[in-house]
């Protein structure tokens, strides 16, 4: 019973993402195209409402469910790490038409070939897992 407040937001997040038209392999061609801003506002919409929740975290010292502070660490300004791995993951995004969160709601929804991404996702984190040592980070 404990899980199920995560179960019912995974439910809510995937009844927006279908509503929205995030899910739609149309809609991400769209914007990888530069056809509509349809995507973008999304995605601009879900930035701008991170940065307030953060923005609110920090400001009244919010804590996690077992009463510890909520902290941010920052990031290592290396910029070749972020191009590189935003370069992969745009590339498996526009090759798929889906990103980690909507690839298990076209699941859900149906889109059973969705599965074999779903599959390829987890394999290169997998993968990765085995070889991060290994790359310049």
């Amino acid at each position: 019973m404990k899980g199920l407040k995560y179960i019912l937001t995974g439910l809510v997040f995937g009844v927006i993402m279908a509503k929205s038209e995030a899910i739609s392999w149309y809609r991400i061609q769209e914007m990888f195209r530069f056809q509509s801003f349809h995507m973008y506002g999304i995605i601009g919409t879900a930035v701008v409402l991170g940065v307030l929740a953060v923005f609110l975290i920090k400001k009244f010292r919010m804590k996690d469910t077992q009463g510890n502070p909520i902290t941010f660490q920052d990031k290592d300004k290396s910029w070749p790490r972020y191009i590189i791995g935003g370069s992969i993951f745009g590339l498996g995004w526009a090759l798929t038409g889906a990103c980690p969160g909507p690839m298990f709601v076209n699941i859900g929804y149906g889109y059973l070939a969705m599965i074999i991404v779903v599959i390829g996702a987890l394999s290169g984190t997998y993968l990765y897992g085995l070889i991060k040592d290994k790359l310049p980070h």
